[in-house]
C-alpha cells in the first residue's frame, strides 16, 4: 500500500512538473512578459517579472490544492477579477501574434506530412487519458 502510494505521488508531482513548466514556458514564449518589459521600459527587470509568474503559479496552486481562505475575500475578488481580465486579455492578444509563426515553423521543420499524425496522437493520448480519469473515479 505504501509503495503504491509512493509510486501515485511521484507520478502525480512529475505529471504537474511537467504542466507548470509548459504552462510557465508556454506564457515566457508568447511573449507577453518581455512585450511588457518592453513597453514599460523595464527590461532590466525581466527576471523578476519571471519569477513572479512563477511564484504566482505556485501560490495560486497552494490555495486550491489546500483549501487556503483568503480573509478580506470581499473587497480582494473584484481587483483579482480585474487584473486576471489584464492578464488573459494580454495573454490571448499574444497568442493572436504569435499564430502565424506556425505554418513556417512546420514548413521549415519539413513535418506537413506528420501533421494528421501528431494531431491523431495527441487526440488519442488524450481521450485514453480521459477514459482512465473517468473510469477509475479519482
Amino acid at each position: 500500500m505504501w509503495i503504491r502510494q509512493g509510486i501515485e505521488a511521484i507520478i502525480g508531482l512529475s505529471s504537474g512538473i511537467t504542466v507548470a513548466g509548459g504552462l510557465f514556458a508556454f506564457i515566457i514564449g508568447l511573449g507577453v512578459v518581455s512585450d511588457f518589459a518592453d513597453r514599460t521600459h523595464t527590461g532590466r527587470h525581466i527576471l523578476l517579472y519571471e519569477d513572479c509568474i512563477g511564484l504566482g503559479g505556485i501560490v495560486g496552486s497552494t490555495w486550491f490544492l489546500f483549501g487556503i481562505r483568503i480573509p478580506g475575500g470581499g473587497w480582494i475578488l473584484p481587483i483579482f477579477g480585474i487584473l486576471s481580465g489584464i492578464f488573459v486579455g494580454c495573454w490571448s492578444m499574444a497568442l493572436a501574434e504569435i499564430l502565424n509563426v506556425f505554418p513556417i515553423f512546420i514548413r521549415r521543420l519539413k513535418i506537413v506530412k506528420a501533421i494528421p499524425w501528431l494531431i491523431l496522437g495527441l487526440a488519442i493520448g488524450k481521450g485514453l487519458g480521459a477514459i482512465l480519469y473517468f473510469a477509475k473515479g479519482w
